[in-house]
């Protein structure tokens, strides 16, 4: 789809640039042939000196005729200048009419690719659970003994489902918003927003061992950065066992900032650690274990929220651990970086 709209708005940008080339190109053809017309005439006439020797007929004809065939060849000349130089605006317009047309239409395009993304992960991912629950209902229901506490596990069972469909309504809303929305930024430090992220898991504080600057000042969205760190502190609880040591540090390391969290666990295999930051993909097999399993988006966000910040975020895993660690630019750094060009 987008590609057709490509090329026609590709057309009528041409098509716009050519009438205007063509117009001005009419208009300076008339203006300087009517120029050299009028040299000639005045060239012409200031040869002849009247009071030397009248003009006979004859040689006033010649004279006309060999203006009129100089005149002949400058509209020639002109006409040919001309021409090249439209063939060449038209060359030069139509490489220029698909790079704007491809820049005009970039944003929608990204825009509607993430339409479609988000539609055809909620729809997917909310068709299982959804599917469960009615199996599980059509089957109870066609039970004419139904007992108090199988009716009751029934319920339970269908909260359980209900909380995973909120959860991944939250989620996907979530990767909606930063697809869309652009995120308020300004000086923050990771050292005073990590107590913030770990926050939810202060009941594991004793598992982990944690290592910081003084301060590690960014230029970012609190709630999204929080968010980002909060991800990877989840991800190394819920994949490590328990009590085992989980190791934090924030460092710098030339204009970037990077937090950097340690487990240990079952390691990634290598088929599988370059798509863990896809949408929905679960390396179920080597990573997960019974009633761990995520949505798949957790690191996808993660991913999101680093790139929206303009840094990166990248995984490694061995037999003895894993780690995550997520880059974003160094706001002291790079002020002293523009204040003195030595550095």
């Amino acid at each position: 789809m987008f590609k057709s709209a490509t090329v026609k708005l590709t057309a009528w940008y041409l098509v716009i640039i050519m009438a205007i080339s063509l117009i001005f190109s009419f208009a300076i053809y008339q203006l300087n042939f009517h120029e050299v017309n009028i040299r000639l005439e005045n060239l012409q006439h200031s040869l002849i000196d009247p009071s030397i020797r009248p003009r006979s007929p004859l040689t006033t004809d010649f004279q006309d005729e060999l203006r009129m065939d100089q005149s002949r060849q400058a509209a020639v000349q002109m006409i040919l200048a001309l021409v090249y130089i439209n063939a060449f605006i038209l060359v030069a317009g139509g490489f220029g009419s698909y790079f704007l047309a491809r820049r005009t239409l970039g944003p929608i395009e990204k825009a509607h690719e993430a339409q479609s993304r988000f539609t055809s992960d909620a729809s997917h991912e909310l068709r299982t659970p959804l599917a469960a629950m009615k199996a599980e209902l059509e089957v109870y229901l066609r039970d004419d003994n139904l007992a108090l506490d199988e009716a009751k596990e029934l319920l339970e069972s269908n909260l359980e489902e209900v909380d995973k469909l909120i959860q991944l309504s939250e989620m996907l809303l979530k990767m909606a918003r930063l697809d869309y929305d652009k995120l308020e930024k300004k000086q923050i430090d990771l050292v005073e927003l990590l107590p913030s992220a770990m926050k939810p898991f202060a009941r594991s504080k004793k598992r982990f061992d944690i290592t910081t600057r003084k301060n590690a000042l960014i230029f970012g969205n609190e709630a999204a950065v929080i968010e980002l760190m909060n991800i990877l502190v989840e991800n190394a609880v819920k994949y490590s066992p328990d009590h085992s040591r989980i190791s934090i540090r924030i460092f710098e390391k030339r204009l970037m900032t990077g937090f950097e969290i340690r487990n240990t666990g079952t390691p990634i295999s290598e088929e599988k650690l370059p798509h863990i930051f896809d949408r929905f993909y679960r390396a179920d097999n080597s990573r997960t274990e019974s009633g761990k399993n995520g949505l798949g988006l957790g690191l996808a966000i993660a991913k999101k929220i680093a790139e929206i910040h303009h840094g990166y975020i990248q995984a490694s895993s061995t037999e003895k651990e894993t780690s995550f660690t997520f880059y974003l630019p160094n706001l002291r750094n790079l002020t002293a970086k523009i204040q003195d060009p030595q550095l």
